[in-house]
């Protein structure tokens, strides 16, 4: 009489494969959120390779000159604090305003050009005889070493320059206001023509660089005297300095997560 055998129950414990991939899988979720929280930037760029291993890092050029946009990470490898940058605008705007007043001296020109500064901004006068002729709106080539060493002290503070502003104006001849269409049209050319030359010999970005022409209606004397109308014949330069903390309120930037979706897309 043969005996059967009694059957062992097989694979009962398949449910911990499953249950150990379970846990694995959270091990490594949780791993991955707290690398995240404390990422370094060569981790962040191993994640960002591995969802997209042909994405391609752009190289961004610092264009700071020396402002606080330039790197001043220093032996610490700290980047600067807002106030830290908006101190450094500050002295740029008060060595570009000491800078020029050497300059005026060095060159005689303090009958013909006035510097001074408030509240952030450098305001240079040049009177007509400095750059121009009679109703011409050609810059004079005794203009051009001038507007270079300008050009120059502007390129040296660069990055803590948010807007330099050029203004032409003119004088009242007669009794009755100057032809509207001459009046505005050379303020404007002669305002014009600084900027084309600052912007064709510096490094300034042009989009910080604006004309404008007032014509007459800007007077600082009366126009009763030949020199009172010489002092209202003047092109000014008012140069303002960067304000950082208004730059940074109105910052918009993508977050972590935003860069890499973009990355990938």
């Amino acid at each position: 009489m043969s005996r059967r055998k009694k059957s062992s129950g097989g694979g009962g414990a398949n449910w911990m494969d499953t249950y150990g991939d379970m846990v694995t899988l959270l091990l490594c979720f949780f791993v991955l959120l707290y690398s995240m929280s404390t990422i370094s930037e060569e981790n962040w760029k191993a994640i960002v390779q591995s969802f997209n291993p042909s994405a391609v890092q752009t190289p961004t050029a610092n264009t700071g000159a020396g402002g606080p946009d330039a790197d001043h990470t220093g032996e610490t490898g700290m980047m600067p604090t807002p106030e830290e940058q908006q101190e450094q605008v500050e002295q740029d705007m008060q060595s570009l305003m000491e800078a020029i007043q050497e300059m005026v001296e060095s060159q005689n020109l303090q009958d013909a050009v006035t510097v001074s500064s408030d509240g952030g901004k450098v305001f240079i006068s040049f009177s007509q005889s400095v750059f121009f002729a009679g109703d011409s709106p050609v810059l004079l080539k005794e203009a051009y070493p001038i507007l270079d060493a300008v050009t120059e002290m502007l390129d040296g503070v660069a990055g803590s320059i948010d807007e330099v502003r050029v203004q032409g104006h003119t004088a009242r001849v007669r009794e009755d206001p100057n032809r509207t269409v001459q009046d505005r049209t050379l303020a404007s050319q002669r305002a014009t023509n600084v900027v084309i030359y600052i912007q064709d010999h510096g490094i300034l970005n042009p989009a910080r660089l604006v004309s404008e022409g007032f014509g007459e209606w800007r007077p600082i004397a009366a126009n009763d005297t030949p020199e009172n109308r010489a002092k209202n014949r003047r092109v000014e330069m008012i140069i303002s300095g960067r304000d950082i903390e208004a730059e940074l309120a109105g910052e918009a930037t993508l977050s972590q997560f935003e860069q890499v979706f973009e990355v990938i897309a």
